[in-house]
């Protein structure tokens, strides 16, 4: 088959959906594989990597789409993507349609077969190719509110790990998935109080074992309301397979907390999951509501290329191997991962989305 990898187009992302060694890798398997010209160069990939290893390079985007058969990206297609797309290109990258009826409706109109990373899911529920980049997200998003909460960022002047004499900081997290429990963890390393909010029996144990300064909390509502008012950094990572993520911070709890606190939502590409909050990017991270400092960037991991490529790499490849076969549609963790098809919404949590 004819996979063909496009350079990224979101603002300042820097990711690459193949790494050259994996890109060799499909090519030995008797796969033609296509890249776009300085495609990985923000990953720290040069063309000439590709190239040693059988991969041909495009030289542009027209070029690479008219070659692909099997489309290979990272983020959602947006305006440069969608005019090369065909109604016979097979599509493989995050999608996140639920937050996104515009796109979603372009993608029927094309009528291709829209797979989505985050939704490949396999028979316990796991969603493989979601996870290392809800772990870059919940990294990046203690260190992106750390820098925020510092004063000639806007914030209130606090170090969330203290030291003697002073009080630590308190970061609260709703949800302890992969996401949520990487928040959480790094925000306990550097000494800060962290409260996370989880429905779940088992995470809410996991999250008491990152140590003594962990305390995990069922999400009453006044209970909520008690927590957020006193924190300096809450982060929101709250998922829903394939659907848009539900408020779990309203604006009534935000007016509650602190001016100059942070708020991060890491569920911005499902529509997030804080009532004040709307999608940024990397050029332009922040803005402030009700005193409250909001960092809704939809793509995270790109910030972190290098590192992000490797990861999401790894994780996708195998899933890449199956899709470039021809019999994809015998494994049903793939299946369930198609969100269009033919003009079609296919994934169950898409029914009934407003077009």
């Amino acid at each position: 088959m004819r996979i063909g990898v496009p350079k990224e187009t979101k603002t300042l992302e820097g990711r690459v959906a193949l790494v050259p060694a994996a890109a060799g890798d499909l090519v030995n398997r008797g796969h033609e594989v296509w890249i776009e010209k300085d495609a990985g160069i923000k990953s720290g990939f040069k063309d000439e990597q590709y190239t040693q290893l059988g991969v041909k390079v495009a030289p542009d985007a027209a070029a690479l789409y008219e070659k692909g058969e099997l489309i290979v990206k990272v983020k959602e297609p947006i305006a440069g993507d969608l005019a090369h797309l065909r109604r016979d290109h097979l599509l493989f990258c995050y999608l996140h349609l639920a937050a996104e009826p515009a796109l979603t409706r372009h993608l029927l109109d094309i009528g291709l077969t829209g797979v989505a990373f985050e939704t490949v899911e396999l028979p316990n529920g796991d969603l493989p190719l979601l996870a290392p980049m809800s772990i870059i997200a919940g990294k990046i998003a203690v260190q992106a509110g750390t820098t925020l909460l510092h004063q000639p960022q806007g914030g209130k002047g606090k170090l969330l790990g203290g030291l003697p004499s002073t009080s630590r900081g308190k970061v609260v997290v709703f949800g302890a998935g992969q996401a949520g429990g990487a928040s959480a963890a790094l925000a306990a390393a550097g000494g800060a109080n962290v409260v996370v909010f989880e429905k779940r029996q088992d995470r809410m144990d996991e999250m008491m074992r990152l140590g003594n300064n962990v305390t995990a909390l069922y999400p009453y509502d006044d209970v909520v309301m008690r927590e957020v008012a006193n924190a300096d950094l809450v982060v929101g990572a709250v998922l829903v397979t394939g659907a848009k993520a539900p408020h779990v911070l309203t604006r009534e709890m935000l007016k509650g907390m602190e001016d100059g606190s942070v708020v991060v939502d890491i569920s911005i590409d499902q529509g997030g999951c804080f009532e004040t909050s709307r999608p940024t990017n990397w050029k332009e991270p922040t803005y402030v509501e009700e005193g409250v400092t909001h960092f809704c960037v939809t793509n995270m991991p790109g910030a972190v290329p290098q590192t992000s490529s490797q990861a999401i790499c790894a994780a996708i490849l195998p899933w890449v191997n199956k899709l470039a076969s021809g019999n994809w549609r015998d494994n049903q963790a793939l299946v369930r991962g198609i969100n269009v098809e033919s003009g079609q919404l296919v994934h169950p949590a898409l029914e009934g989305m407003a077009l």
